[in-house]
C-alpha cells in the first residue's frame, strides 16, 4: 500500500488548522449541513459509529453527544491528538492513527461509517474504490455509509470568489482539474490546498457503484452560498442563518448544480445486503 503522501499530512499538521475551519463563521454551513444530512439517515438508538479521516473530532462531538460510540480514524497524530483530547471523548469516543485502505476492524463491527475525507486525498481511483470495500466490509447488516467528495469545479469557484483566478499561477492548477480532477500544488502556496481528487458528481456515484454499493442519494452540502463570504454577517443572525441553509436545501439534490457546492454528499449502502 502507497504511504500517505508528506505534503498532505504536513498541510493539516502545520497550513491550516483544522479545528477551526468549520466551527466559526460562514464556515459552519458545511457542519450543519452535513450533520442533518448524517442524521436523516442514521437508525434510531444508539449506533457504533466508525469515522474515517475524522480529523480533530469535529463529527464525532455531535455524534457522540446523540449518544452514538464513535470511534475515529486519521492519518495525522496531531489531528488524533486533538480528538482525543475532546470535551465529549469521555467514553464514547476513541481515536487511533489509521488509514482508509485498510480499516483493522473486524467485519460486521459498526452500524455507519463516515468517510468526510479521505476520498479527497486517495488520488487513485482503485484507492477510494479499495477504501468503500473496506468501509462495507465493516458495516453490520443494515449499515450506511456517508462518504464525502470535493467538487470538480471547486477550484474554479474558489478562485472566483477570493479571486486567485487572477494570479497566472493558479490558472494551470484549475485547468488541470477541470480536465482529470487531479489537483495539485506544486508551490505549497496559502489557501489553496494540497494533494487531492475532485470529483464530478457522475464519477463520485459511479465509484460507489464500483465498490459494489447501492446509492441511496448524492447530494450538494452547501450551495451556492459557500462561495459568498458576504453573507458571513447574515450567519451571525438566526433568522438570516436559517434562509442560507434553507438555500443549500432548497438545491441539494438538483442534478444540474450538484457540482456548485463545494462538497458532495454520498449516502450508500451495500448492494444486498439487508
Amino acid at each position: 500500500m502507497e504511504r500517505f503522501p508528506d505534503e498532505i499530512v504536513e498541510h493539516y499538521d502545520s497550513e491550516i488548522d483544522e479545528a477551526q475551519r468549520i466551527t466559526q463563521g460562514l464556515g459552519q454551513l458545511e457542519l450543519l449541513r452535513t450533520r442533518e444530512i448524517v442524521r436523516r439517515h442514521l437508525p434510531p438508538g444508539p449506533q457504533r459509529i466508525l469515522d474515517v479521516g475524522g480529523g480533530t473530532g469535529i463529527h464525532v462531538a455531535w455524534l457522540a453527544a446523540d449518544g452514538h460510540h464513535v470511534h475515529l480514524i486519521d492519518p495525522v497524530p496531531r489531528h488524533v491528538e486533538q480528538a482525543r483530547r475532546h470535551p465529549a471523548s469521555r467514553g464514547s469516543i476513541t481515536a487511533k492513527l489509521g488509514d482508509a485502505r485498510d480499516l483493522r476492524a473486524a467485519r460486521a463491527s459498526f452500524d455507519a461509517v463516515l468517510l468526510l475525507g479521505p476520498l479527497y486525498h486517495l488520488t487513485e481511483r482503485d484507492d477510494r474504490i479499495g477504501a468503500l470495500r473496506e468501509a462495507a466490509r465493516v458495516l453490520g447488516p443494515g449499515g450506511v455509509i456517508f462518504a464525502a467528495a470535493i467538487s470538480r469545479f471547486a477550484s474554479l469557484f474558489d478562485g472566483l470568489a477570493r479571486e486567485f483566478l487572477f494570479d497566472p499561477d493558479f490558472r494551470p492548477i484549475v485547468q488541470r482539474d477541470l480536465h482529470e480532477g487531479q489537483h495539485r500544488n506544486p508551490q505549497r502556496r496559502p489557501h489553496w490546498f494540497t494533494t487531492a481528487f475532485f470529483h464530478h458528481p457522475d464519477e463520485l456515484r459511479a465509484e460507489l457503484e464500483g465498490a459494489d454499493l447501492e446509492v441511496v442519494e448524492v447530494v450538494g452540502v452547501e450551495g451556492l452560498a459557500g462561495w459568498l463570504q458576504q453573507l458571513d454577517p447574515r450567519w451571525r443572525n438566526a433568522a438570516d442563518r436559517e434562509l442560507i441553509l434553507w438555500a443549500a436545501r432548497a438545491v441539494e439534490a438538483e442534478p444540474s448544480l450538484l457540482g456548485l457546492s463545494a462538497h458532495l454528499l454520498a449516502v450508500a449502502r451495500p448492494r444486498g445486503r439487508a
